[in-house]
Formats: structure tokens, sequence, C-alpha cells
């Protein structure tokens, strides 16, 4: 099976779409497949994080112009060109290459169904990765990873009838490392020991600085604190050198062992991105800050149904409004406790990847092309 992943990564997308492709690149892979990615140029990209990873990319031409460091709520400018500029460029690496895709698979708040008409018949097939059901697409199957209350109606008008429509956090694409604690629970006996903070690969706004200035003033040091950024982070300089001159401060980048710094933290600090689905299901209990628009109603959702606590948009979150949440949380462990239980139910229906393969009959499909 031949399959094609489009994706991009930037300063002001971030990493996270082309995290959970690698994850499902990496199940395609061990199924047989193999797996091509495309993806633009763009500042901050992951182009070579993904070939490091074993996997053949085809580089997208930069935009004319530099995008710079920016936060654009506007995604449909996040491709840095004109649609049709890059369905051409796709289009014509498609045609060199050996054989046609049994599959392309689409992870990009910027392609709607324009892009994928003018695609179909450079493919067989075609899955998007979508968060937000606010543009139509035209593709065989849609992978929704995301909670919100009415997500089994938000597509109805925005796919073809017989499009596959997998819909829910059972379906998240996470990490294999993270099933092997799919029974993990805390107990809060005692008091909190162990802080992880997290806002994404590259948190732009850097909200990480705000959350390490926030447990210092709590002047705890019996709290040890993980400090995690990707390497995409423009902070990271100054994040390692605040977290070296306080002993309870661990910093960390780009790490392999997410999964083990979360089940070892009694709570977390965090974005409400791709990570969130990672933090649930082992469930720890997070103070989520919301930093992309795609992030609104999701976290929202997610913490009116008491898996989270959302301080809300990154704006309105200052230093001061982490501390006194942190001093109301760290002292209340029925609320933590809850906070774990909810989590926990929420990812209780969890597939595996393999099974999300399965769902959609990527083989099948293929021995009856």
């Amino acid at each position: 099976m031949y399959v094609v992943i489009r994706v991009d990564a930037s300063l002001e997308i971030g990493t996270g779409h082309v995290m959970r492709c690698l994850t499902l690149a990496d199940e395609l892979k061990m199924s047989g497949a193999e797996v091509i990615f495309l993806s633009r140029l763009l500042p901050g990209n992951l182009n070579d994080y993904i070939r490091g990873r074993g996997y053949t990319v085809y580089a997208l031409m930069p935009p004319s112009e530099s995008l710079g460091s920016r936060i654009d709520k506007d995604h449909t400018k996040w491709l840095g060109v004109p649609w049709e500029r890059d369905a051409k460029e796709v289009i014509n690496l498609l045609r060199q290459m050996a054989k046609k895709a049994d599959w392309l698979i689409i992870d990009s708040y910027s392609i709607d169904s324009r892009w994928e008409r003018r695609i179909r018949s450079a493919v067989k097939r075609i899955l998007v990765i979508d968060d937000l059901a606010d543009r139509a697409h035209e593709c065989d199957a849609l992978l929704d990873q995301n909670f919100v209350f009415d997500m089994l109606k938000r597509y109805e008008s925005l796919v073809p009838a017989e499009c596959k429509l997998l819909l829910g956090p059972k379906y998240a694409l996470l990490r294999p490392e993270f099933t092997h604690y799919r029974n993990y629970s805390r107990s809060y006996l005692g008091s909190v020991k162990r802080l992880l903070v997290f806002y994404g690969g590259v948190d732009l706004t850097n909200e990480t600085s705000k959350a390490i200035e926030a447990i210092s003033l709590l002047d705890n040091k019996n709290i040890q604190v993980d400090v995690v950024v990707g390497q995409g982070n423009p902070h990271k300089e100054k994040i390692s050198k605040i977290c070296q001159e306080r002993d309870n401060f661990n910093y960390y980048c780009q790490v392999k062992n997410m999964a083990d710094l979360m089940v070892k933290a009694d709570m977390a600090l965090g974005a409400g991105g791709s990570t969130m689905w990672e933090r649930c299901f082992v469930g720890l209990p997070c103070v989520t800050t919301i930093v992309a628009a795609n992030q609104d109603i999701i976290t929202r959702a997610v913490a009116d149904f008491g898996a989270v606590y959302n301080l809300g948009w990154y704006e309105d979150v200052s230093v001061k409004k982490i501390e006194e949440t942190l001093k109301v949380l760290l002292s209340d462990k029925d609320k933590l406790t809850k906070l774990q239980d909810r989590s926990k139910e929420l990812m209780c229906n969890k597939k595996n990847v393999s099974d999300l393969l399965t769902t959609i009959n990527l083989w099948r499909n293929h021995e009856n092309s």
C-alpha cells in the first residue's frame, strides 16, 4: 500500500499536525505500507525531523515572502501560498511518483473541498484529519478526534454521504507509549509532589515562562517541576536558563518519553491542543490555556465535561491568574481526583491506531482496487 501525507508545521501552525500524522504513519509502516510526506518549507517546519524518523519528505517551495513569527487566527492563510498553487505543486509531485497513491491523508486547516476536488484524479482515496468542521470536504473518510457535544452532527452537510466518519477521542492519534498506562491511576492522599509544564512544540506566545513564574511565586521547594519544550520553541534558551537557576525545576527539550513524564506528574499546565488527549488518557489533571482558535470550542467542551480546568484565552491569562489557580487546586485533593476521573472517563472507549486503520478498511479497499 502506498500512502502520501500532506501536512505542515511552522512557528504559526505549531507541531501538533505533523506529530499526530507521524503516529499514524508509524502504524501504517508497521502494517507494511510505504509512507511519503509532502510538507512546505515554512519557518519552523519539521521536514528534517520527519526524515530523521525514517520517512521520505518532498519539500514544497517556501512562500515568496517571509511569514515571520506571528499569531494569525485566520488558518486559511496557513498554507503560506494560494490553495491553487499548493494543489498544483502537489499534483506535479504525485505524478512524478512511481505509482498512484492508495490513500492521500490531509491534515491542514487551509485545505478544503476545492483543493481536494482538484487533486481527486491523482490519488485513489482521500482521508482528511480535521478538528474544526468549518468547511466542506471531498473525501472518502474523515477523522476528527475531538470532543464536542454535537460531534455526531458536525459534518452532516460538509462531506459526501458515503464518507466514513471517525469522530471523537476514541480515535485520538496517541503514540504507542501511552497504551501501557491505560489503567494508571493516581492517589492524592498526600500533597502534590510533581508538576509538568508543556505548552506544545512551539509555544509562540511563551506561556511556558508565565507558568514557570507563577509556580516560582508559590515558593514551594517540595514540588518538583518538569518543564518540556519543543525543538522549535523560539524561547527555549531563555527557558533553559531560568530552569537552571531553580533547584526544583527540570528542563527537557524535544522529549521521547512524554508518557513517562505525564505518569510521574500529579498535575500539569499546558495548552488545549492534541496533547490534551494524551493527558486525559493517563488521567493527568491539567490547568489549560487556549492558545489557538482551533482549541477554543474543544477545550471549553472538555472543561464543561469536567476533564480539564480551563483558564481561557492566553491574552487573558496572567501570571497572577495561574498562581491563584494553583493555590486553589494544589490544596483541593477532591477536585484533582474528579479531574482525573473525568479525564479517564472521556477516553474510556479509546481505540488503538491499528483499530482506526481497520475501521477505514485500508487493506480491503486496496485489494478491491
